[in-house]
C-alpha cells in the first residue's frame, strides 16, 4: 500500500484546494448577507479536514508515483473532489439529496454543464458562483492532465502531444509544472479578458464574472434558467461564441503565440480541421434554418453559430430549444456532440486530432488496397504516425462506442425514452450538457430521472473526462496484480 501513498498525498493537496474554493462563494454570500456563507464555511471546514489529514499522514512518504499509481491518481482525484464539491449542494437552502449534489458537482468539474437545479435566476450568488467556480477548476485540471499526465500514459493516442519524448529543440516547456504554471496564467488571463468583453456586451459584473469562468472551460452552468438565452442579445451571443473556441483550442499554442510565434496556432493541423468543421455546420444549419423553417438569415447565422458551436464544444449553453429545429437539425446536434474540440484545451469529446489519425489511416489503407506494393505513411502535422498511435486511436474509438452503447441501454432498461436514453448517455459521455428531447433538452433539467440514472451519468462523465482508458484499466485483473 505504500506504493500508493503519493495518490493519498495529491488527494488530500487538492481537497485543501477545494477547501479554499468554498470561501469565495462564503465570503460574497456574507457581503450580500445571505445566510449560505455558514453552508460553505462548514462544507470548507469538512473539506479542509479531510484534506489535512490525508497531507499530513501521508507528507514524508518519501515514495515515487508509479505507472500503477498515476492511473488510480488520475481517476480518483475526479471522485474525490465531486465527493466533497458536492457538499455546498447538500447543506444549502436547495437542500438537494446526495445524488444530485454529487451528479451536479460532478457535472461542474467534469464541466459537462447538465444540471438537476431550477429556480437559478433566484438562487443565491454564492451557490451560483460556487457552480461557476466547479467548471473553472475542472477546465484548469483536464487542460493539465490532458498535456501532462495522459500522454504518459499513452492514452488514446495522446502520446502525439508527450513533450518529454521530443527532441531538446522541439520541448514547449521542460516539465509538467512549468506546464502547470503557464496554462495556468494563461487560463487566468483568457478568462479576464472574456469576462471583460461580456462585461462590455451588457452583462452584470456578477454574471460575467460567472459564464467567463464557464465559458473559458468550456462547461456551460449559467446563472439562468434559460442559459444565455436570457440576456437575448446578439452582442452576448457573439461574445460567448468567440471564446467558447478559444477555450476549445490547445493552450500550449497560446503559449507560443506570446512567444512571438502567433503563426503556431494556424499551423496545427488540429485547429484547421476544428475551424473548418464549426464552420461547414454552421453553415449548413444557417441555409436550414432559411429554408425550412424560414427564419431571416441574420437570426439563422446568429443562432446556429452559437449553439453549434457550444455542442461541438461541449460547453453546452443555449439561446434557443434547437431540439424544436426539425429532424434534420436534431440528427445534426447528436452527431456533432462527439466532436469535440482540440487535445490540449479544455474542451471535450472524441477531440478532433483522433478523427485525423482515422482518417489518415483510413486514406493509407485505400492506398494500399489500390497499390498493393506501394509504401504509404499516415502522417500528423507532417509527422509520421506510429502504429502504437494508431492502434491507441483505434482501441479508444471501439472503447467509446462500447461504453456509448452500454450506457444507453442502461439508461432505456430505466424506463427511459429512446431519445432520452441515446442523447443522455452521449451528452454524459462526450461532457456535452443538455440532451435531446422535452425532458433533458436544451429548455429541461435531467432532475426528473431516476436516482440510478444520474449515477450512471455521473459515471459517464468520469469516463468520456478522462477519455476512457485510466477509468476502465482500474476494473482490470492485471492492474491490481502486484
Amino acid at each position: 500500500m505504500r506504493a500508493y501513498t503519493p495518490v493519498l498525498l495529491v488527494n488530500g493537496i487538492l481537497l485543501l484546494i477545494l477547501a479554499a474554493a468554498m470561501l469565495i462563494p462564503a465570503l460574497l454570500d456574507l457581503l450580500v448577507d445571505n445566510p449560505d456563507w455558514e453552508v460553505f464555511l462548514a462544507a470548507a471546514f469538512v473539506t479542509g479536514f479531510a484534506g489535512g489529514a490525508l497531507t499530513l499522514t501521508t507528507w514524508n512518504s518519501g515514495q515515487d508515483l508509479s505507472l500503477r499509481a498515476a492511473f488510480l491518481l488520475t481517476s480518483s482525484t475526479w471522485v474525490v473532489l465531486p465527493a466533497f464539491g458536492a457538499l455546498p449542494f447538500v447543506f444549502s437552502e436547495l437542500a438537494l439529496s446526495y445524488t444530485d449534489a454529487f451528479f451536479e458537482a460532478m457535472s461542474g468539474l467534469t464541466t459537462t454543464g447538465s444540471t438537476v437545479i431550477t429556480g437559478l435566476d433566484v438562487a443565491p450568488p454564492g451557490l451560483l458562483i460556487w457552480r461557476s467556480l466547479l467548471q473553472w477548476i475542472g477546465g484548469i485540471g483536464i487542460i493539465v492532465t490532458a498535456i501532462a499526465i495522459l500522454p504518459l500514459l499513452q492514452i488514446g493516442g495522446m502520446q502525439l502531444f508527450r513533450l518529454e519524448s521530443s527532441e531538446t529543440s522541439e520541448k514547449a516547456l521542460p516539465s509538467a509544472a512549468q506546464i502547470a504554471a503557464t496554462v495556468g496564467v494563461i487560463y487566468v488571463v483568457l478568462t479576464s479578458v472574456c469576462a471583460l468583453a461580456m462585461w462590455i456586451a451588457g452583462m452584470s459584473a456578477f454574471e460575467a464574472s460567472a459564464h467567463a469562468m464557464t465559458t473559458i472551460a468550456t462547461g456551460g452552468f449559467s446563472t439562468s434558467d434559460s442559459s444565455v438565452g436570457h440576456f437575448d442579445s446578439a452582442a452576448v451571443d457573439y461574445v460567448v461564441t468567440v471564446f467558447m473556441i478559444v477555450g476549445s483550442l490547445p493552450f500550449l499554442l497560446y503559449y507560443q503565440v506570446l512567444r512571438g510565434r502567433p503563426l503556431q496556432l494556424w499551423r496545427d493541423a488540429q485547429v484547421r480541421w476544428f475551424v473548418a468543421i464549426v464552420a461547414i455546420v454552421v453553415l449548413g444549419m444557417t441555409v436550414w434554418q432559411v429554408l425550412a423553417n424560414q427564419v431571416g438569415a441574420l437570426s439563422a447565422f446568429r443562432y446556429a453559430a452559437f449553439n453549434v458551436t457550444s455542442i461541438i464544444t461541449g460547453t453546452g449553453y443555449s439561446t434557443t430549444d434547437y431540439g424544436q429545429w426539425g429532424s434534420f437539425a436534431v440528427a445534426t446536434f447528436l452527431f456533432i456532440m462527439f466532436i469535440g474540440g482540440c487535445a490540449g484545451s479544455t474542451s471535450c469529446g472524441i477531440k478532433v486530432f483522433r478523427f485525423q489519425v482515422l482518417y489518415a489511416t483510413a486514406r493509407s489503407q485505400m492506398h494500399r488496397l489500390l497499390q498493393p506494393h506501394g509504401v504509404f505513411v499516415s502522417h500528423f502535422n507532417r509527422r509520421p504516425i506510429s502504429e502504437a498511435v494508431m492502434t491507441s486511436v483505434m482501441s479508444f474509438f471501439f472503447l467509446f462506442a462500447l461504453c456509448f452503447a452500454v450506457l444507453a441501454l442502461l439508461l432505456s432498461l430505466l424506463g427511459l425514452d429512446l431519445l432520452t436514453a441515446v442523447s443522455a448517455a452521449g451528452t454524459a459521455i462526450a461532457n456535452v450538457g443538455p440532451g435531446l428531447g422535452p425532458e433533458v433538452g436544451p429548455s429541461g433539467t435531467f432532475q426528473g430521472l431516476p436516482d440510478a440514472a444520474k449515477w450512471l451519468m455521473a459515471a459517464g462523465m468520469l469516463l468520456g473526462r478522462l477519455e476512457l482508458l485510466p477509468v476502465l484499466a482500474l476494473f482490470t485483473r492485471d492492474f491490481w496484480r502486484a
